[in-house]
């Protein structure tokens, strides 16, 4: 996963992971959750990208739009 650059400022998001048509997002408490293009929308996930790399208004922007568009949530134990 790739640390999310939040400038300094707090942030409910600390990292990401991108893939075509998809991004997985670690908030604060640990827990993750996987976008999809099928979930959330195409254009809602390219946002989401673009933001992850900009490092700065993912979390506001989940919480408007897409918060409870996810697929699943994936069990942050599992994962390294």
């Amino acid at each position: 996963m790739q640390r999310y650059g939040h400038h300094g400022k707090e942030s409910g998001v600390v990292a990401y992971d991108i893939d075509a048509g998809q991004i997985i997002v670690q908030f604060s408490n640990g827990e993750r959750y996987l976008y999809t293009e099928d979930s959330a929308g195409a254009a809602n996930i390219a946002r989401m990208q673009e933001l992850a790399r900009a490092g700065r208004g993912l979390s506001s922007f989940i919480s408007r739009n897409v918060h409870d568009l996810y697929v699943r949530k994936i069990n942050s134990r599992k994962l390294s």
